[in-house]
């Protein structure tokens, strides 16, 4: 990778919680605003959930699309929204709304980045606590390689 794929832009805080198909449309949005997709990405997401649950574990869910849907991916990024109110992700808690787009295979390393950060339960702790976009991102720094 050689761009950042996370920028100050593509991270929010919310205090309250939305449904979590709101959630995914507010994940593919960001990242169509960032150029890294199509408007064809969230019905890709929506796809890709209903064959498997994107929920990681952690307070943590990555919607992402399927491999049949790879041509509405532009560019690698991310998008980062943490819900305080917290979301129910098919009966889980969610805090945390990671979206992704990797070109290629770009994504396995995207997310295996993101798996290190919400392995550690102290580093959940800090990104819970962050109280600003600025804080996450120094948070999330390590994303961007």
């Amino acid at each position: 990778m050689t761009q950042s794929v996370l920028t100050i832009d593509q991270i929010r805080i919310h205090p309250g919680s939305v449904s979590k198909e709101e959630a995914m449309r507010e994940a593919a949005g960001i990242l169509q605003d960032a150029g890294a997709v199509t408007a064809a990405y969230f019905d890709a997401m929506l796809q890709r959930e209903q064959t498997v649950s994107t929920y990681m574990g952690n307070e943590l869910a990555i919607p992402h699309g399927t491999n049949e849907t790879k041509d509405a991916i532009l560019d690698s990024a991310l998008s980062f929204v943490r819900y305080d109110g917290g979301i129910d992700w098919d009966g889980r808690d969610v805090t945390f709304v990671v979206g992704i787009a990797g070109k290629g295979d770009e994504h396995l390393e995207i997310l295996s980045q993101i798996a290190l950060i919400f392995s550690e339960d102290e580093e959940v702790a800090r990104l819970k606590a962050a109280a600003s976009p600025e804080d996450l991102f120094a948070l999330l720094s390590s994303v961007n390689g």
